[in-house]
């Protein structure tokens, strides 16, 4: 058995180029030998687990939505909002949510204190993502590329 502690893991961070988008996560599921870039199953991991951690007043991630990927979150400490094809959404400790392919959604920490969320996630082969704010493209075969007719910058139209 593998075992990890994470409040012993590191964090990678992350922030926009003008410091819209910020995040910091523990990524969980690779401390335990999650190989994402493996198309072996059993090196890939069915899921992927990370905790996610939104400084207050800050979104990690452009509102978007999976082609094929699930994924599940937990709220454990911090309030935010969630936005998603039907509003906006409230959440606090406790809360657990789920969005399938095709939801678009975004987490929002509009409080004063830290967001702090497990995130879990299947890992489909293929998945690609879209971006409806600036309607474009994320398409992971055979490597990454944000497009509309071109290839663009992650954050091309957001900021």
């Amino acid at each position: 058995m593998l075992k990890v502690n994470t409040h012993q893991l590191p964090e990678s961070s992350w922030s926009s180029p003008k410091g819209k988008f910020v995040g910091t996560g523990k990524q969980v599921s690779e401390a335990l030998g999650r190989d994402p870039s493996s198309t072996d199953l059993n090196k890939r991991h069915p899921f992927d687990v990370e905790i996610l951690r939104i400084p207050p007043g800050k979104s990690p991630y452009l509102y978007h939505s999976h082609s094929a990927q699930w994924e599940f979150y937990h709220v454990i400490s911090g309030t935010g909002k969630v936005r998603h094809k039907d509003g906006m959404t409230d959440i606090e400790p406790g809360d657990a949510f789920i969005f399938q392919p095709g939801e678009p959604h975004q987490l929002i920490n509009n409080e004063a204190q830290d967001l702090v969320v497990y995130v879990v996630a299947d890992n489909p082969i293929g998945e690609s993502s879209h971006y409806p704010d600036s309607d474009k493209w994320v398409v992971r075969s055979p490597q990454r590329k944000i497009i509309r007719s071109e290839d663009l910058d992650y954050f091309d139209g957001e900021e």
